[in-house]
């Protein structure tokens, strides 16, 4: 019986140390293929991609980041007004536009790699972990990097940005809307809030993968991201958006603890 045993637990440790590997290869496989911009030889060649880098803390407390890592308590609300808590962790690559979710949930641990509008997953319990929400991964990835890398993003070489000289005034705020084209640049796709006094990109509005559907996300406390990072929002509020750009119900609230990787 003993002996029995003993081939369980080993044959145990040696599926556990296989996958875990394979994961950690994945994982490692993609956080080396997370090239993009190269950010020693980037060109800011417009004056409110400047003014968004100087109102987080300038552009080289930027250049010198590889990616940025949170810690975040995340809340979803659903549509009968109960809400859902649950912890997730982020890793953003600034420069390659490309982010890793990863969390817990009573089904097991899970971890998708967001690139190129789609979710691949790393590491699933045996079955697909979905959000409590109507709020899928591609939805929720997309709106991270868009609010939390916003200065970053005016520099990507194949799209392009039209900013509204005329300021609109929203829930009691003056912004410069700067509307994206190009890559993304659907009709009603990704539009960025500037706002008029502090020059800080702090509200985006995006379309998801379905293209009726748009969002709103907010950023809100921007604080220095440790001794030599930029300023960032310690929460995020994410909003469904109706015809015209109006912001309806709030279907996540983000808190977050975020840490610097250096390159």
């Amino acid at each position: 019986m003993s002996n029995r045993w003993s081939e369980i637990m080993s044959v145990a440790l040696v599926m556990f140390f296989f996958f875990t590997g394979c994961e950690q290869s994945y994982k490692s496989d993609k956080d080396d293929a997370a090239t993009g911009l190269d950010p020693d030889r980037i060109s800011v060649t417009s004056d409110f991609a400047a003014e968004a880098f100087e109102a987080t803390g300038g552009l080289d407390a930027w250049t010198g980041i590889k990616k940025l890592g949170s810690e975040c308590v995340v809340t979803f609300y659903e549509p009968d007004g109960s809400h859902y808590l649950t912890e997730q962790h982020y890793d953003v690559y600034p420069w390659s536009n490309v982010m890793r979710i990863s969390g817990r949930e009573p089904e097991g641990q899970y971890a998708w790699w967001f690139s190129n509008g789609q979710c691949d997953v790393l590491l699933s319990p045996g079955q697909n972990v979905k959000l409590p929400t109507d709020l899928d991964c591609p939805c929720l990835a997309q709106a991270i990097l868009a609010i939390t890398t916003a200065p970053v993003r005016f520099l990507e070489p194949s799209a392009q940005f039209d900013k509204q000289e005329t300021p609109v005034k929203i829930q009691g705020k003056w912004y410069h809307p700067i509307h994206q084209t190009g890559t993304g640049g659907r009709s009603g796709g990704t539009v960025f809030y500037q706002d008029r006094d502090r020059l800080l990109v702090d509200m985006v509005r995006i379309t998801c993968s379905n293209p009726d559907r748009t969002l709103t996300i907010r950023g809100y406390d921007y604080r220095k991201i440790e001794k030599e990072g930029p300023l960032g929002p310690t929460r995020i509020e994410i909003f469904s958006t109706g015809v015209g750009g109006a912001i309806q119900k709030r279907l996540a609230k983000i808190d977050c603890r975020t840490t610097v990787q250096a390159k």
